[in-house]
């Protein structure tokens, strides 16, 4: 069973509805922003001429500053009381977004330097940014309505924020590696990121958001001592890592001419694919995990999603150099999808080792096969990673009780693995290069690394989310 959040006292009003709506614009904006990355990384790769690991410095930064920024907020929270309980959800929103668009605005300056190392400060401080609005959002969409509709709640905002993923390498790609100037390519892209994040904070502090009580004096935690939740900062870890090393490469991946020899106009296009992927499996998780939900009404439900989300993704890729009739693949992939969330039976555990293992399997035919076996097993990852981090989430602050908000910014500090495993599986593809092996070689096999990730991810499906502290 899925985990609640604990029972928060809230002051609802008929805002709530507003409320939602506007903390969901936040789930969309950041995950619009971050794949941004994937976009950024061969685009800098070729203007400042790059290593592959070099160039997942990006990554490395951005997620880098998840981990800084988490583990200054956890030393506060455990020495002086949490800091969101002090200042207040709002608060929070209103400084997360005040740093994300500080460093959205510090991309003018990095490019009339032109200079990699600041634009890397910058995506640091966006990454700050970041970190706070996780650390404020993810619980306060849970708390701002009733507890029983919490799940549901996350669910939307987190489909959302795919969305926001699925349309960034289609609008950043043309905006940046369509520019004239590749090296002003990302100057009007982020300073206009910049002067919506400040629109967003005007919004935030305009509307009225019913903020928990806060408790005159809040209890010392100790959330390491409960097992789910440590092998579950693992699991974040590995699931963020190879998620984003996966998206990062699939540009340079299908750009290889012993895969499929794209460009990158139109590689952009099975990147959107990727995070589409997610984005509808996400849909249809919120389904195939409803449990009350009668079984005919719950397949007829998934297939109408999945009808839609397909159409939305053709809809989306339509006017670009990709065929309509080139993504036919895309409909078979879902229908997988729906059959082995299906055969989860609603069991939030056995859904994420199922999918981490189809996850694996199609890595294996990323490694092994080439052309369109290649590039639509990569694609597919996208499907099967969605609800790992959901699931992951629930089942690791499962049982928590007071221990809970602490928990909850542990696991996303350890959003340190997107930081860490794209640096180290691009560092493993240079030395393999180094090695004189063709570079389509080096790649192929570099995806061992994140084959590691999703073994991890089975056992902590199957197994690990299940122990518990019997002390």
């Amino acid at each position: 069973m899925q985990g609640a959040p604990p029972s928060v006292p809230v002051q609802r009003n008929s805002n709530s509805g507003s409320a939602l709506a506007v903390l969901t614009s936040l789930f969309f904006l950041w995950g619009f922003i971050t794949v941004l990355n994937d976009v950024l990384v061969p685009h800098w790769k070729e203007l400042f001429q790059l290593s592959y690991g070099q160039s997942l410095l990006v990554q490395f930064c951005f997620f880098g500053a998840y981990f800084i920024g988490s583990l200054i907020y956890y030393v506060i929270s455990i020495s002086s009381g949490d800091p969101i309980e002090r200042i207040g959800y709002k608060r929070g929103l209103l400084l997360g977004l005040g740093l994300s668009a500080l460093g959205c605005a510090l991309f003018a300056p990095a490019s009339y330097m032109h200079s990699y190392a600041a634009h890397l400060v910058a995506l640091f401080v966006l990454g700050l940014g970041f970190t706070l609005l996780q650390i404020a959002a993810n619980p306060f969409v849970a708390i701002i309505g009733t507890p029983e509709d919490a799940s549901s709640r996350l669910n939307l905002a987190q489909a959302f924020n795919s969305l926001g993923t699925t349309l960034a390498p289609l609008i950043g790609g043309w905006l940046i590696f369509d520019h004239v100037d590749a090296s002003a390519a990302v100057r009007v892209p982020y300073a206009g990121l910049a002067v919506l994040l400040v629109l967003i904070a005007l919004v935030v502090r305009a509307t009225r958001l019913p903020e928990p009580a806060r408790a005159a004096r809040v209890e010392r935690s100790d959330a390491l001592r409960h097992p789910q939740l440590r092998w579950g900062m693992v699991a974040i870890f590995c699931y963020v890592g190879a998620e984003v090393a996966v998206g990062s490469l699939i540009i340079g991946f299908l750009g290889l001419d012993g895969v499929m020899g794209m460009n990158e106009d139109v590689a952009k296009h099975y990147l959107s694919l990727y995070w589409g992927g997610a984005m509808t499996g996400r849909f249809l998780g919120a389904v195939a995990l409803n449990k009350t939900m009668p079984f005919d009404r719950k397949l007829g439900s998934m297939l109408t999603i999945g009808a839609a989300m397909f159409a939305l993704l053709v809809l989306l890729n339509a006017t670009g150099p990709v065929s309509i009739v080139d993504f036919w693949p895309m409909a078979l992939l879902i229908l997988a999808n729906i059959a082995v969330a299906l055969l989860a039976r609603g069991d939030a555990g056995r859904a994420m080792g199922l999918f981490a293992l189809v996850a694996m399997v199609l890595l294996g035919g990323v490694m092994a096969g080439n052309g369109p076996v290649a590039l639509w097993s990569i694609i597919a990852i996208g499907l099967f990673n969605s609800i790992l981090w959901s699931n992951i989430f629930t089942l690791s602050i499962d049982d928590l009780g007071q221990d809970t908000a602490q928990g909850s910014s542990l696991l996303i500090m350890m959003i340190l693995g997107g930081a860490l495993i794209p640096i180290a599986q691009g560092l493993m593809i240079d030395a393999l290069k180094g090695a004189d092996l063709p570079e389509v070689f080096s790649m192929k096999l570099s995806f061992l690394l994140p084959v590691l990730c999703y073994a991890y991810l089975v056992w902590y499906g199957l197994r690990g989310s299940t122990l518990r502290n019997n002390a």
